[in-house]
């Protein structure tokens, strides 16, 4: 899938509205997470590799956007990847379909059916939007995403929980995880702090943040970059990166 020429030369071309990325820590059940709202009209980009191969952590990209005139604002990994660091199921950047679509059911948290894609889409004469898909159906009736990364499982669909949550669960794990506002204006990637199940992660996207679609991005791998709360996380290699990025200021 590329989005046609035409398409791209309208994102180009239609106004974008500034807002800074906004992070805060919060508690729930006595568990902490971070939650960093950002707003369409930011310049919201997947990162996968360079030149020399996968990016894998946040210095290297921000070593590879400095060059570029480009500061990276906030960034989290943005879902799960193969041994390589290849992205796992559907994934788009800039307009160009890397990697194609993953319906079937399978092992692991990504094969939990219905597991989802993140995009943003065209939304009429406002810009771009963000969306989360069921996957069947998004593979059904494809919008023309200027990026998408697939993932699962979905956490919220609709304003409910998956099927297979559990409240007493006792499989706990950091996890990360992306949800968007109900006319597409704002996504707000979160990620916990403590170890928790799918359930009560799951309930911090709809009953906390009032989110009727959020889709489950990774878990012990999950990894932030926020700057204005002084966190750049470090650990195990990732596949695709998520962030947003700022033209460098002239001097």
């Amino acid at each position: 899938m590329r989005v046609p020429l035409g398409v791209f030369a309208l994102i180009l071309c239609l106004p974008q509205i500034a807002g800074a990325v906004t992070c805060r820590d919060l508690s729930f059940e006595d568990a902490g997470y971070t939650v960093c709202d950002v707003q369409a009209g930011e310049d919201l980009q997947l990162f996968w590799q360079g030149q020399e191969g996968p990016f894998a952590n946040f210095a290297a990209l921000t070593d590879y956007l400095e060059p570029q005139g480009e500061t990276l604002t906030f960034a989290m990994n943005a879902g799960m990847f193969d041994e390589d660091l290849a992205p796992v199921g559907l994934y788009v950047q800039a307009g160009t379909q890397l990697k194609k679509i993953v319906t079937r059911d399978g092992p692991g948290n990504f094969g939990l059916l219905p597991n989802g894609v993140f995009c943003t889409a065209l939304a009429g004469d406002s810009g771009l939007a963000f969306r989360i898909i069921e996957s069947r159906a998004f593979a059904a009736d494809p919008p023309a995403c200027w990026m998408a990364t697939q993932s699962g499982p979905m956490l919220v669909l609709d304003g409910a929980l998956h099927p297979l949550f559990r409240n007493a669960s006792d499989s706990l794990n950091y996890r990360n995880g992306v949800g968007v506002s109900e006319d597409g204006s704002t996504a707000s990637f979160v990620i916990s702090n403590d170890a928790v199940n799918f359930h009560a992660f799951a309930r911090l996207f709809r009953d906390v943040l009032g989110l009727r679609q959020a889709l489950f991005l990774d878990g012990s791998i999950s990894r932030l970059y926020a700057p204005q709360l002084d966190r750049n996380d470090i650990g195990f290699p990732v596949g695709p990166i998520i962030g947003v990025i700022e033209k460098t200021a002239a001097e």
